[in-house]
């Protein structure tokens, strides 16, 4: 149980410095060498390790799933890869690309432990290694519904942002960066993030022919 608790937590971790770095791709593409330029596009782990987001809560949360005796929740983040849309050659396209690169990356790994899934069962059915595939897929996913989320620091907020009117963004901007993080806590407390992981990730889960948890 340990090891798979233990493994779980680097696909976590391998899960959220792919979508930083696809971040850090997808703006060299419009122009912006800014995460380039500060080493950001590396899987090497050590440039993107947030201390809180990507040691101290998932280690926290390792050692909760632990004692229960389970995998559970698992959630967690890397340092945020530097992005100046400045640089973009097409600034409002950048902006939306950018910001839904790493959700795609989240989503087309999700795609890949699929199929790794279904590829691994075919030969060796009911071994720990599935297990840990089908949490591939779970992360993933849960790591891309809630980035969509139009709530700043989300990348969901940012698209909204370059989607608005320009004085309608602003104002979004300037309230929601305010407060963007206290709307994620109350959310959580009234489950209603819970509640839309409910509703997407079992179909999803489902379409790429994995049992839901």
């Amino acid at each position: 149980m340990a090891e798979l608790i233990a493994l779980s937590v680097i696909i976590l971790i391998f899960s959220v410095i792919v979508h930083e770095v696809m971040h850090g791709y997808v703006a060299l593409m419009f122009g912006d060498t800014t995460a380039q330029r500060a080493g950001r596009l590396t899987l090497n782990p050590l440039p993107h390790i947030d201390p809180v987001g990507t040691i101290l809560l998932p280690g926290l949360l390792l050692f909760l799933n632990y004692i229960s005796g389970g995998v559970g929740f698992l959630i967690g983040w890397a340092k945020p890869v530097p992005v100046n849309p400045l640089n973009f050659n097409n600034l409002r396209k950048g902006e939306i690309f950018v910001s839904l690169a790493g959700v795609f990356a989240n989503f087309a790994l999700a795609l890949v432990f699929a199929l790794l899934y279904h590829i691994s069962g075919a030969f060796y059915p009911n071994n720990m290694f599935l297990k840990i595939l089908e949490f591939g897929v779970q992360i993933n996913l849960v790591l891309g519904v809630f980035n969509l989320l139009p709530v700043p620091p989300l990348d969901g907020s940012k698209v909204l942002i370059a989607l608005l009117p320009f004085e309608m963004a602003r104002s979004f901007e300037r309230v929601s960066f305010q407060y963007g993080f206290m709307i994620i806590l109350l959310l959580l407390y009234l489950n209603i993030i819970g509640i839309i992981f409910d509703v997407t990730i079992p179909p999803l889960m489902s379409l790429l022919g994995i049992r839901p948890f």
